[in-house]
């Protein structure tokens, strides 16, 4: 190696590290509403629209109201959604949220990034205010090696991958009054890796159970879900998505690996059941361990697809087999996801089980002149129930993840699903009738 370049890549760790510094040292604090400014908070009031150069601020799709000046309490709040999104280097950040404080009350359903569920129905009196604690996980698909994801043109705009932290506030009056962010690298970490079913998806009406896994969680842990629509397990490593984890995985941490439906299909990343599928799970469960993490497999969950006797058919063939057989082999916990969801649909029955997935008639959104009809990709309540057959099977096989679980947790019979029509989601703004990769 030259001096040039071996003084430059000196430069650039020095510089990496100072980074590490600062961030570490984050602790940023913004009220919103008519409050009077004080030294180390940032005031954001209903004029404070978001912009790159400012580095902060709100996104509204409605109109916003605030207290009067001179409130005992300031706040920000709404009849639509809004954002608000501030920049962060990429990390695991503890966010304290004081929400409420309007004089109608109010109720605040939150997601952060790409629409990751972490409470919903927060109520608040008149007047009154409540604390909730969340940890969000902010990234980037820079490796510290310099390389970087290799991310589809498509995830090119999502919010999971800009620099900074944006927050949903949704549900029937949301509502907040301050905000303070810290960092939070010091907490373990869930990575998830897999499909569209297992992805944070950016747009309305398509849901996974992986963005509706973090409000099931307390904030002592984060999920950092790195799934993405169309991945196999050779094309997750191939785009460096797989390094990317490892990259970040520290000792203690969890990796979640949930892949099938694309695996299975014929071309260059095909793979063989119980030969190189069950071998590449593997690889990746011996380059966990090597970081001193945790794997759990998890079994593909089934297609939409019933037989004439209202029985689900199996199109995912000996892949979930397969899985269960690693997991035996490898001494690793496995969720049957698949078992789990064939139980959640018969329950429902062919015509009912609809209301699981991306079935909508036409002109249900805009630019929807056709109805869709999807039996892979779930919608939100879909996903919230296959989310809550993965906290049941945590707890059942009493995995130490139950540590890190809400209290109390209510066990979920797949046999005995939710009622739909007690399901209410709060869409958020960002819709697309687009299908995501992967069937």
């Amino acid at each position: 190696m030259n001096y040039m370049k071996k003084t430059l890549l000196i430069w650039v760790s020095v510089i990496a590290l100072i980074g590490n510094i600062n961030a570490a040292d984050i602790n940023r604090k913004f009220s919103f509403g008519n409050s009077q400014s004080s030294e180390g908070i940032t005031k954001v009031d209903t004029t404070a629209k978001y912009s790159d150069s400012k580095g902060y601020g709100l996104t509204t799709f409605g109109t916003l109201t605030t207290n009067a000046p001179g409130a005992k309490t300031s706040f920000v709040a709404s009849g639509k959604p809004f954002y608000f999104s501030a920049q962060l280097p990429e990390g695991h950040y503890r966010i304290m949220l004081t929400l409420g404080g309007n004089s109608e009350g109010s109720s605040t359903t939150l997601k952060a990034e790409s629409r990751r569920l972490m409470f919903e129905d927060l109520k608040t009196g008149p007047g009154k205010t409540i604390t909730k604690t969340i940890i969000v996980d902010v990234r980037t698909p820079g490796i510290i090696d310099s390389t970087k994801i290799k991310l589809k043109t498509r995830e090119l705009s999502y919010i999971n991958w800009d620099n900074k932290l944006t927050l949903e506030f949704n549900g029937e009056n949301p509502c907040v009054s301050a905000i303070e962010i810290k960092k939070a690298d010091d907490l373990p970490t869930i990575f998830l890796a897999g499909n569209s079913t297992v992805t944070d998806q950016e747009y309305e009406p398509w849901a996974s159970w992986g963005q509706m896994f973090p409000r099931f969680l307390k904030s002592n842990v984060v999920v950092a879900n790195f799934a993405e629509s169309g991945e196999t397990l050779l094309s997750f490593k191939h785009e460096n998505r797989l390094k990317k984890v490892l990259s970040l995985m520290k000792k203690g941490d969890y990796l979640f690996i949930e892949f099938a439906h694309n695996d299975q299909k014929p071309g260059s990343n095909h793979l063989d059941p119980f030969t190189t599928y069950k071998a590449e799970v593997k690889n990746y469960i011996a380059e966990a361990r090597k970081k001193g993490g945790n794997v759990i497999l998890v079994t593909s969950m089934n297609r939409r697809r019933f037989d004439e006797n209202g029985k689900i058919m199996n199109t995912l063939g000996d892949y979930p087999e397969a899985m269960r057989q690693t997991a035996a082999e490898e001494k690793v916990p496995v969720i049957d996801l698949n078992a789990m969801s064939k139980d959640f649909y018969e329950a429902m029955g062919p015509e009912n089980s609809k209301k699981a997935f991306v079935h909508y008639p036409a002109n249900t959104y805009p630019g929807q002149d056709k109805a869709l009809a999807d039996d892979t990709h779930f919608n939100p309540y879909g996903a919230y129930e296959l989310a809550r057959c993965i906290v049941t099977s945590i707890i059942q096989q009493k995995l130490d993840l139950v540590n890190y679980l809400i209290d109390p947790v209510t066990l979920f019979d797949p046999k005995h699903p939710d009622a739909f029509t007690d399901f209410h989601w709060y869409e958020s703004p960002s819709v697309s009738v687009l299908k995501p990769d992967g069937n």
